[in-house]
């Protein structure tokens, strides 16, 4: 390898020599990458299309040696550093230019003890992965949705999905982590061992270290649930979200129902004629019994006159891929969110309009139904903050044309606007574009000072900066 000139953190250039690149190399189980070997493209493609950055250097990693390594050469070469799990994260700030990007995506392992209703997993598994070893088990940890997401971007900013009202957020099942902090160091935080770094990683995103092992708590459930879709006219939608509203107000914990609005896809079980009509779904999950599945989705089921009914028994697993083709790697992607504890009127009103203005086929509005057991958690138990909210918005934009840029992201901010009245006023980080550094604080709310002091102390240097940054003092200039 030759003498790179790499980025450094206050986004000036430093010209590192061949021989301290090549004891990096020789020192790694895993590999080395720089521009033109040819694993090189692939390792920094992520799920968003949209960012097209070039790493100078990428560690691909195969474990917590490695981890340790990266992260003692960017320090001592003070050099940009971008952390990848699964490369799904809507800012794309796993790839940084010209820095040293940590690949984590090779450390897939995911290890079930049935007994001990416990799982241990490695910081590059995805969803599925995940999924497919504790389902093999009938055991289950509340997730996302979309089974190419990686448990570990998840997890950091704190993770819901089908299962959470019943079980809680993914953080709220995550029993001990093993991190390599700034200094090079390996600990494992956890309620007893450095408990404050516990707490920060909990909903504190990639600020504080990276998680090269997660530990998780297990629940019985599945390997079948009730699930599906029920489809609806558009021209219907506001008598469906009211009565959806009013169904929600008795659903148990185990009862879960999402809300997507958009143009219909050309499903198998839609009358062609509906394919590129504008849609309002019900997709919903009951994560307990079927038969009390059957009595506790009547009301939902009831609403209206839909086009289509699909709900039934399905592998969990299965349901947990539901949304893939959707969701698929390869198009250009801009999200904007909020949080409600309600959905009043005029915010159903903002989002119904904003659909009849759809600026593409696959851009879409879903609402997010939490709550439950995730609500019933202290504001301050863990750096996730918002457990008021009941529903989360995410107004995804997504398109294949670069020329379609300007409006499918000016549609999702100026929905995003219009919906700011009637919202709750935090955010989900994992759902904020890149351009929403001015929101982190907010984001935070009253956790925020907190997360501030333990940023200080664990990494003063910022050194992990490529996130929703909590940035401490010395380094908000150069940031």
């Amino acid at each position: 390898m030759d003498s790179m000139s790499l980025t450094t953190l206050d986004r000036g250039k430093t010209t590192v020599d061949a021989a301290t690149i090549e004891t990096l190399a020789a020192q790694l189980r895993g590999t080395l990458l720089q521009q033109g070997d040819a694993a090189y493209d692939e390792a920094r493609t992520i799920w968003n299309a949209t960012v097209d950055r070039r790493p100078g250097l990428i560690v691909c990693c195969v474990g917590a040696s490695d981890v340790i390594r990266a992260v003692n050469f960017a320090r001592e070469n003070r050099l940009l550093v971008s952390v990848r799990g699964g490369g799904h994260n809507i800012a794309g700030s796993a790839v940084c230019d010209g820095g040293l990007m940590i690949d984590l995506s090779p450390m897939k392992s995911v290890r079930v003890d049935p007994a001990a209703r416990r799982a241990w997993v490695g910081p590059g598994a995805t969803l599925a992965d995940v999924d497919r070893e504790t389902q093999a088990f009938g055991l289950a940890v509340p997730t996302g949705i979309n089974s190419t997401t990686g448990i570990s971007g998840l997890t950091l900013g704190g993770g819901f999905g089908w299962i959470t009202r019943k079980f809680g957020l993914t953080i709220d099942n995550l029993v001990s982590a093993d991190v390599v902090t700034a200094d090079g160091k390996l600990l494992r935080a956890s309620q007893t061992e450095n408990p404050d770094l516990f707490w920060a990683l909990r909903g504190g995103g990639g600020n504080f270290g990276i998680v090269t092992a997660f530990e998780f708590q297990l629940h019985q459930m599945g390997p079948q649930v009730l699930s599906g879709l029920v489809v609806h006219p558009f021209a219907d939608a506001e008598k469906v979200l009211e009565e959806y509203r009013n169904a929600l107000a008795t659903a148990p914990d185990e009862l879960t129902c999402w809300v997507v609005m958009r143009q219909a896809p050309p499903l198998p079980f839609l009358p062609a004629e509906w394919h590129g009509k504008d849609v309002l779904v019900l997709a919903m999950c009951y994560c307990g019994d079927l038969q009390a599945g059957e009595k506790a989705t009547k009301k939902l089921r009831a609403i209206g006159s839909p086009i289509a009914d699909v709900v039934g028994p399905n592998p969990f697993a299965g349901w947990q891929q539901a949304f893939d083709p959707l969701l698929a790697p390869g198009a250009r992607n801009y999200w904007k969110s909020h949080d409600f504890t309600e959905l009043s009127d005029r915010a159903v009103a903002v989002v119904t309009e904003a659909i009849r203005e759809l600026p593409g086929p696959e851009c879409e509005i879903f609402i997010g139904h939490v709550g439950g057991a995730a609500g019933r958690v202290a504001r301050d138990a863990t750096a996730f903050p918002q457990r008021n909210s009941h529903f989360v918005m995410n107004v995804h934009a997504r398109w294949r044309e670069p020329a379609m840029d300007r409006a499918c992201i000016g549609w999702a901010r100026s929905l995003y606007e219009a919906a700011k009245p009637y919202a709750a006023g935090t955010a989900y980080v994992n759902f904020m574009p890149e351009d929403e550094v001015d929101r982190v604080e907010a984001a935070y709310g009253g956790n925020y000072q907190r997360l501030l002091e333990i940023k200080q102390r664990y990494d003063p240097l910022n050194l992990f900066r490529m996130n929703q940054n909590v940035r401490p003092k010395q380094s908000q200039r150069a940031a």
